[in-house]
């Protein structure tokens, strides 16, 4: 049985239709990316998962229950981190954490442990004693972190967890979730689609209430990525190069040049054989006196596929 299942929900506001008949599932031990544009029903649908919102109609089950019939024992499965995390600041992170815990109904040792181990985790060992309000963004996030994990939920939320972070903290959040992911269930909304990409093993992209791909980020590269590429780098500049493959009609009109240091690089969309171009452009560059250091398939990246699904130029929200 999956952990997650959704079937056909919609949810109206007013006359506005968010979710138009939304289905997918997510088994115990996997971690899920859950992307779409701004305004696509991503936020929607993580408040009806979690019983913040009920759906118009569709049904939802966490671990077995409905979130309709049994919010309560669904919110008990669910650890969940919102993008702006609610933190008490005039408390220390103990404070926090130890009423976290109490309002979930944890005391005593028991409590003490979970505390214990959630810290350990998150690595937020110095920071202990330190009122929240003087922690730095990456800390927050990682007592946001804490808090979610604090109860043992067997399926965690994560909605933009490494927004604002430094790349160090990036890692150490990336490090974080995969060995969370180990043993529960994850849902991971991100901005940074090769964040995404790093750690998610499917992908499910919704656009406008519906769900247009759920797959294996590279999967769907094979699916929805386009035309095969051909990625090819000399040394030499750009306008060498550019010149080199002016007679090519396959790259006439859909290539990328760009230049750094000594050398030079362009993108390539295949329009015909994959192989008969990369022969072509070999020769080329070699009838120009331009040393060749790379000729090699180029594949579509996650956000290749999410801006060619969604017809947006921007980031997933």
């Amino acid at each position: 049985m999956a952990m997650i299942e959704v079937d056909d929900l919609r949810k109206d506001y007013g006359s506005f239709r968010a979710l138009d008949g939304v289905s997918f599932a997510v088994d115990r031990g996997e971690i899920l990316g859950f992307l779409g544009p701004n305004g696509a029903g991503k936020t929607t649908t993580m408040k009806i998962l979690t019983g913040f919102l009920y759906p118009s109609s569709g049904k939802a089950t966490v671990a077995g229950h409905d979130v309709m019939e049994n919010s309560v024992e669904v919110r008990r499965r669910i650890g969940y981190l919102p993008e702006h995390t609610p933190l008490y600041e005039d408390m220390t992170v103990t404070e926090y954490l130890r009423t976290c815990g109490r309002l979930r109904g944890m005391s005593g040792p028991h409590l003490a442990q979970r505390i214990s181990v959630v810290t350990g985790l998150t690595h937020l060992g110095p920071k202990l004693r330190a009122p929240i309000h003087t922690l730095s963004k990456g800390y927050r996030q990682r007592v946001g972190l804490a808090q979610a994990l604090l109860h043992e939920p067997e399926i965690i939320i994560l909605d933009e967890p490494t927004v604002g972070l430094d790349p160090n903290q990036v890692v150490d959040v990336r490090s974080i979730v995969r060995e969370v992911g180990q043993d529960r269930t994850v849902i991971l909304c991100s901005h940074i689609l090769s964040e995404v990409e790093a750690v998610c093993g499917r992908v499910v992209i919704i656009n406008r209430g519906r769900i247009v791909a759920n797959g294996a980020p590279s999967a769907l590269a094979l699916e929805h990525g386009g035309a095969p590429r051909l990625d090819v780098r000399v040394r030499g500049s750009a306008a060498a190069l550019t010149a080199a493959l002016a007679d090519l009609a396959h790259a006439a009109s859909a290539a990328t040049f760009s230049e750094a240091g000594d050398s030079a690089r362009v993108v390539i969309t295949c329009t015909g054989d994959p192989a008969e171009l990369a022969d072509r452009v070999a020769s080329a560059v070699r009838s120009a006196g331009l040393p060749l250091l790379a000729l090699e398939p180029s594949h579509a990246s996650l956000e290749d596929v999410f801006r060619r699904l969604t017809g947006r130029q921007g980031d997933a929200a």
